[in-house]
């Protein structure tokens, strides 16, 4: 899985960072939005075991909410869906 760049997205995370991908992303005061491209293989494997894993770092801290979604998750230019999450299909 390679995160990939959006028309929505407003910074990149990390762009300058050593040995960590750079993430570009759709930020504001209560939503990071980020898009991934998944290889072939991953595809197939989501696809037969219908699972996936999802590893965050959280440095000891309090877990933040996450909502992994094939849905888009825009209802309008910039301005993220949040908590609605309606099935919207688009790229």
């Amino acid at each position: 899985m390679k995160p990939i760049e959006f028309e929505e997205a407003n910074v990149v995370w990390a762009k300058h960072q050593k040995g960590v991908l750079p993430l570009p992303a759709y930020s504001d005061k209560k939503h990071t939005i980020t898009k991934w491209r998944l290889t072939w293989r991953e595809r197939f494997k989501i696809l037969f075991t219908g699972t996936l894993w999802l590893l965050q770092r959280n440095f000891g801290h309090s877990l933040q909410a996450q909502k992994p979604t094939a849905d888009y998750p825009f209802i309008g230019p910039n301005e993220a869906m949040g908590d609605q999450m309606k099935s919207t299909q688009r790229g």
